[in-house]
């Protein structure tokens, strides 16, 4: 079983860039919320760690998600184990506004205004998608 990775490269402002590997390679880049040392609902980054995934089709965000990918779509990527979080999601958007406390995909990276963002996200989504599977996640920083 390849092991996952998220490796935290870049601080902006409100925002956290990462890289993810599946195994040794890169899979695509990631967008998060600021480390923070206390946890603010929708707007911190996962604490580093080892965490799970599941495929979660009972929450509100499945029902979005299959519509618009039919045929790659069997239940939202879930980050499960995390403390005092919960529905976390690997998920598509672009700017860190749009995270709610969820990574966000991305095949590219640019910085605006002292925040990160990523771009290309639904492409970086549908290529992990099927790569990710349901196996221990581990974070690290390297900031």
């Amino acid at each position: 079983m390849e092991q996952i990775k998220i490796i935290r490269v870049a601080q902006g402002k409100n925002s956290t860039l990462s890289h993810l590997y599946i195994g040794s390679l890169f899979a695509c880049y990631l967008l998060e919320d600021s480390i923070r040392k206390e946890k603010i609902q929708g707007l911190t980054c996962i604490p580093e760690g080892e965490y799970g995934l599941r495929l979660n089709t009972w929450a509100g965000m499945n029902a979005r998600y299959g519509p618009k990918y039919p045929k790659l779509h069997s239940g939202m990527v879930e980050i499960t184990g995390i403390p005092d979080f919960s529905l976390v999601f690997i998920h598509i958007g672009n700017y860190h506004t749009q995270t709610a406390g969820c990574p966000l995909t991305g095949s590219y990276w640019q910085r605006l205004d002292g925040d990160y963002q990523v771009l290309h996200s639904a492409a970086a989504y549908k290529y992990v998608y099927p790569l990710l599977g349901i196996r221990p996640m581990n974070y690290m920083f390297d900031l």
